[in-house]
């Protein structure tokens, strides 16, 4: 007898939902609006003062803020609140970044639920959209994972969706606050270590322990309530909000007041110069230059639903690449690899170098993308290397097509180590000691200059779609397999120029000096910019540690 009453409820709240949110609303707005004023004598005068309310609204409605940029750009103000979905987030819907924290901070499945769940939250009224989707991905998900999802994966996907007109906006004031019915805990830090937002207010969610219940601490937060008990002493100057879902009162509240219009154009010509909507990589207020996860797509919907679709043979894929590059010859493997959708573009006229000394091999210093790196350079050079590593799994070190060889992070075990290397053959070294992403080059390392006379810097890069093929909080022994799994992953390799004598150790250099002019002439091969950074400081970021990987 439960059952049936359950499923009683249910039907009647679904019933509730479609026919008394959408088609009674309709009916009564007829009804009001239709045969009513077909009765009434004064049909013509009530029709008039009826098409007439929207214009009168129309008028109240605060202006554009891209229309009046250049007035707001030029003042200053000292309070200014902000709304943040669909008006300092360009994205209308926030599915995308629930989808995020539930496949980055808690499962295949719990994403996969979060999916299957969409056509039932696409039906529902926006309170109940952010309820659904809140319980489904936060209900058991541990706090420190939100965290870490927080800190190292929502902050690129947010800089990548952020107003650029709104963000010129609010620059201009001294003290910001931004309210939003999401969670507070996945937009505080972003909001406050990129943006420097002072104030955040958000829905709060309940905790057991140290999880998520999935639950409301006190209901979703009610942006003009909350405006009003959080300026009680003095009004904001400025407030900024959407056309979307307006919030009358939200903007009434303040002294001057905007609206964000999505539907207008990309670009807004303002002081004679073209202003993106979208805020340019150079624009950011703190460079994105660390970044982890595992989605290299924004997940909509749509984009979801395909990925999940690809996946089963995106795996087959992934294990067919691998063992072809492990168990098959060179030449043969780059065949079958490149039918397979793997993209390589080669640059450089010299490839295969001969040692001026008889006695040692070719140093080969390579750019860090993805643990691929050596065995695409061994691809494309048709010959075996050597490539020398700060830490592997040990996974990683098994399937490896080509020879692996882990170093200790003492300088004299280490230089002995490469040094016997290079008597044995051509070596492979990543100075930067670990991968990065983004357009930047981390600080290299001056060990490989002091033992070699024959250096071949090699510009490295990577394309990817949908998987990140590296990962500093995750399992490690999986990243050549996500990398695989991309449907056309692409390697750009450059191989620049023997390093002239004069710019080596043997010609007086220090090791310093060699390892900088490197780093310089690797990044301006692609575009990159080269940081101060190391290893620890990604680790340290990204996960807490400083990177080790066990035996």
């Amino acid at each position: 007898m439960l059952f049936p009453a359950v499923l009683s409820r249910v039907v009647e709240w679904l019933v509730y939902q479609l026919f008394g949110n959408s088609c009674f609303r309709a009916a009564r707005k007829m009804r009001n609006y239709g045969f009513h004023l077909l009765k009434n004598p004064s049909f013509k005068s009530t029709t008039q003062q009826h098409f007439q309310q929207p214009q009168q609204q129309q008028q109240q409605n605060p202006p554009s803020l891209s229309k009046h940029l250049d007035l707001i750009m030029g003042r200053h103000f000292n309070t200014m609140v902000c709304d943040f979905n669909a008006t300092l987030l360009r994205s209308q819907s926030f599915f995308p970044f629930f989808m995020l924290v539930a496949f980055e901070g808690g499962s295949l499945i719990r994403a996969f639920l979060l999916l299957f769940s969409y056509p039932f939250i696409w039906i529902l009224d926006y309170d109940s959209q952010l309820r659904v989707m809140i319980f489904i991905t936060f209900c058991g998900l541990k706090l420190k994972n939100m965290a870490c999802v927080e800190r190292t994966v929502l902050p690129k996907f947010y800089l990548e969706e952020v107003n650029f007109h709104v963000y010129q906006a609010i620059s201009s004031s001294n003290s910001r606050a931004v309210f939003t019915s999401v969670p507070r805990v996945m937009v505080e830090g972003f909001l406050k270590e990129y943006l420097k937002v002072d104030q955040v207010f958000g829905t709060e969610l309940h905790t057991i322990g140290n999880y998520y219940s999935g639950l409301l601490s006190s209901g979703l937060l009610v942006k003009h309530r909350s405006l009003k008990e959080c300026f009680t002493d003095q009004i904001p100057d400025l407030c900024i909000g959407n056309s979307t879902f307006p919030d009358q009162f939200f903007m009434s509240f303040c002294k001057e007041a905007y609206v964000v219009d999505l539907q207008e154009d990309d670009n807004k010509p303002c002081n004679n110069e073209a202003i993106p909507k979208i805020m340019p990589r150079e624009k950011y207020p703190k460079p994105l230059i660390f970044h982890d996860g595992r989605l290299a797509f924004l997940p909509t919907p749509s984009a979801t639903l395909c990925m999940f679709m690809w996946l089963p043979l995106g795996i087959l894929l992934a294990i067919f690449r691998l063992l072809v590059g492990v168990y098959l010859p060179f030449k043969l493997s780059n065949l079958l690899g490149q039918m397979s959708g793997i993209r390589l573009r080669i640059k450089g006229k010299s490839l295969n170098l001969n040692p001026s000394s008889g006695h040692k091999g070719v140093l080969y210093v390579c750019t860090h993308r993805t643990l691929l790196d050596p065995v695409m350079l061994g691809v494309c050079l048709k010959k075996p290397l050597t490539a020398v590593t700060y830490s592997l799994s040990k996974t990683s070190e098994i399937i490896a097509p080509i020879k692996t060889v882990r170093l200790t992070r003492d300088r004299k075990v280490d230089g002995e180590t490469m040094e016997r290397l290079l008597k044995e053959g051509d070596l492979v070294v990543c100075p930067e000691g670990t991968t990065c992403r983004e357009p930047y080059l981390l600080r290299f390392s001056s060990l490989f200059a002091e033992l070699a006379d024959d250096i071949v810097p090699v510009a490295l890069d990577t394309k990817v779609t949908m998987f990140y093929g590296t990962t500093a909080s995750g399992l490690k022994c999986l990243d050549p397999i996500f990398f695989l799994m991309n449907p056309t992953p692409i390697y750009y390799l450059h191989v620049l120029g023997k390093v002239p004598r004069e710019m080596t150790c043997a010609a007086g250099r220090s090791c310093f000096e060699v390892a900088n002019h490197l780093q310089t002439q690797l990044a301006n091969a692609l575009g990159f910019e080269c940081t101060t950074l190391t290893r620890k400081d990604k680790y340290l970021m990204l996960a807490g540690n400083e990177g080790r990987v066990g035996p």
